[in-house]
């Protein structure tokens, strides 16, 4: 007898160990997934300390438990649970669960003899059996669960046996094959219950197999690669980036911003059904209001009043009219109106760092400043125009106006009111209708703690070179400071500002890829202090060149939110460490002096832009080697007669040397030195469309 047998598993034996095989196969990825600590820099900074609790600050903490509850990836915890309890439950079933497991065939064990004993004394050691174990002579049993069947099988069990030992034929299959009947069929068991195949159920097998073909598996598919397919890198909907791009003009300004971003269909989803058009009348009458108190009145231009009235598009109307009201801080009197208010913030957030990818493609300077001051603006939940005070706790613009007293026909920056001396920047704004001492103190105390980035040194160089040449790729590199507005600044040691050159070899640190603090926590500045908006957000630097004739962008952003040395000490202190920022690119391909403006401009803050003009001189290749070779200074080679002679006064002939290399920053090469002018100095002076 020979052959193969398929059992399928109808008792539950093997069916455990296929589904915690397919279970674990989805389990583990989920679940390292959901506990992959996340490396969002809104979850890794600290915050500044203020006891200043915003007007609606339920909404605003609504909205951002909101978010969090999407960022607690519900659904792969959920997914992950149940897979655990299913692989538990399943290995539970592969322990307790009963298993025919297939015992070899001996017949020593059969007979009870030993293997030593001799063929006289299996023949006896049988026949004495026979007196009691053959079906003439054995005796049914049923509380033994004795039958006739069994005393038949077991007697023929022990027959084979006998003959495995004694019978030649017998015996030789038994060596062969290891049972007496020769060849015997080998049993394969298959992890699926036997219903499957059974006669009649066809029909549910394949209607099974199209279900899971033919409609869940190209669903998930095309689920996932639609979910793909419909975002841009800048994780907005593609629909949404073609009408930003549509939308698009460099001479919007920051209040043209704000009407290409209503453009966003992400609003939808905020504004479903009747939502789009429940209070649109109301909104419209508290935004475009022209009274003499109006928070808007001065903020939006004509154009922009025009804009709004003329959509057709209810949705788009009320989103604008929503961010203008957020931008303004406009109390609604209607408090699912203020809710829309808060959710629409983020959303336009996201959109203009799309918006923002737009302007750079266009390298318009002016389009490119717009979207980031629209960026400012979002995150503080200030108006274009308004006073940089405003970003303080309890500043509203008549403490605002008082803080500037009245003559400054331009705004201030916190910087420059932090400069004012205390008594005098305390009486004016301590008083009736302006500010409590309790309140004057927690403002002055968040000014203190923000972080503003001023640059200390501005330079280009090429690493291991002298000298500029055509088509060299070019570091520029920033040297700066945190300095929080209104502190004691040490000087800068002149040290810190000087840049070494990697060791050589290091590949990694001459192109810039190499991070000395892989693995480690980033060091970074606290969470910028946004008390309206209803998101956390890590503050971040763009520093780009321009070129201030073509009003072009020459040398793209580059965007610095982690930094190289601590910011704040063990205490909360700053430190004052000079930060290096690097840019690389290539240098033009012919020699020359190229003069750029450097605009260094933080996302988070109003009134803290940098900008400075940098001088970029490109030398004649054949210019800087014919000066390296003059820096040479020529001592006598061991085989000359001079270095002979100075072999016999007792000492080795010198190596060559070189003339010491003086700092990149002072050499013709990467002259940079100019004035540091913050352009947020003023609201009217620090108008970027000249650049």
């Amino acid at each position: 007898m020979s052959g193969t047998d398929y059992n399928y598993d109808e008792q539950g034996q093997f069916f455990p160990y296929f589904i915690l095989t397919i279970t674990s196969l989805v389990t583990i990825p989920v679940t390292y997934s959901w506990l992959k600590p996340s490396k969002e820099l809104e979850n890794t900074a600290t915050r500044i300390t203020s006891d200043f609790t915003p007007e609606h600050a339920d909404l605003i903490d609504g909205q951002r438990k909101k978010q969090k509850r999407r960022e607690r990836r519900l659904k792969r915890m959920l997914l992950s649970v149940f897979g655990w309890l299913v692989i538990a439950y399943m290995a539970y079933l592969m322990v307790v669960t009963a298993r025919t497991v297939p015992k070899i065939w001996d017949p020593y064990d059969v007979l009870g003899v030993s293997r030593s004993a001799s063929e006289k004394e299996i023949k006896s050691f049988y026949r004495r059996l026979s007196l009691t174990l053959h079906p003439d002579k054995a005796r049914e049993d049923p509380e033994r669960n004795i039958t006739k069947e069994t005393i038949n099988d077991h007697w023929v069990d022990v027959t084979k046996a006998f003959k495995a030992l004694t019978d030649e034929e017998v015996r030789k299959n038994y060596l062969e094959y290891g049972h007496p009947d020769g060849k015997q069929s080998f049993s394969i068991g298959i992890a699926l219950p036997k219903w499957i195949v059974t006669e009649g159920h066809g029909k549910y097998v394949i209607l099974m197999y199209a279900l899971a073909l033919g409609v869940i598996l190209p669903w998930t598919v095309g689920r996932w690669w639609y979910g793909i397919q419909r975002l841009t890198k800048e994780k907005v909907l593609v629909a949404s980036a073609g009408n930003l791009f549509r939308e698009y003009d460099n001479d919007h300004g920051d209040s043209g911003v704000v009407g290409v971003l209503s453009a966003g269909e992400e609003f939808g989803e905020v504004l479903k059904g009747q939502r789009s058009e429940a209070g649109l009348s109301k909104l419209e009458q508290k935004v475009l209001s022209e009274d003499a108190e109006a928070p808007l009145k001065d903020s939006l231009t004509q154009k922009d009043r025009r804009k709004i009235m003329e959509m057709d598009d209810t949705l788009r109307r009320k989103v604008l009219t929503l961010l203008w009201s957020y931008l303004g801080r406009i109390e609604l009197d209607d408090s699912t109106l203020n809710d829309e208010k808060f959710a629409v913030s983020p959303i336009a957030l996201l959109l203009n760092e799309a918006y923002t990818a737009i302007t750079l493609a266009y390298g318009n300077t002016t389009g490119v400043i717009s979207a980031y001051h629209t960026s400012q603006n979002l995150i503080q939940a200030s108006r274009p125009g308004a006073s940089p005070l405003e970003q303080l706790p309890y500043f509203t613009p008549a403490v605002a106006k008082a803080a500037e007293a009245d003559k400054a026909r331009t705004h201030l920056s916190i910087q420059q009111f932090m400069e004012v001396p205390a008594t005098q920047r305390k009486a004016r704004v301590v008083g009736p209708g302006l500010l409590s001492e309790a309140q004057y103190k927690d403002a002055m105390a968040v000014a203190q703690q923000i972080p503003v980035l001023k640059v200390e040194k501005a330079f280009f160089k090429v690493i291991g070179e002298r000298f500029v040449t055509p088509s060299s790729l070019v570091q520029f590199i920033v040297k700066a400071r945190f300095i929080p507005p209104g502190v004691n600044v040490p000087p800068v040691n002149e040290s810190d500002l000087e840049d070494i050159d990697p060791a050589e070899g290091d590949i990694d640190a001459i192109t810039g890829r190499k991070d000395d603090r892989a693995g480690q926590k980033p060091i970074q500045p606290p969470l910028a202090h946004a008390p309206y908006y209803a998101r956390d957000h890590a503050p971040r630097w763009h520093i780009f060149l321009a070129d201030s004739k073509q009003g072009k962008v020459a040398v793209p952003p580059f965007t610095f939110s982690t930094f190289d040395k601590p910011i704040l000490n063990e205490s909360g202190k700053p430190t004052f460490n000079v930060q290096t920022l690097k840019m690389q690119f290539g240098a033009p391909p012919q020699a020359g002096s190229y003069t750029f403006v450097m605009h260094m401009v933080c996302d988070s803050y109003i009134g803290m832009d940098t900008k400075m003009e940098v001088t970029l001189n490109v030398e004649e290749a054949s210019k800087a080697e014919a000066m390296d070779d003059e820096d040479e200074i020529s001592e006598p080679d061991e085989d000359s007669l001079a270095g002979q002679m100075a072999t016999l006064k007792g000492g080795a002939p010198a190596p060559k040397k070189r003339r010491p290399q003086k700092d990149d920053s002072d050499s013709d090469g990467s002259d940079t030195e100019g004035d540091v002018e913050s352009e947020s100095e003023t609201d009217t002076d620090t108008d970027t469309d000249d650049e």
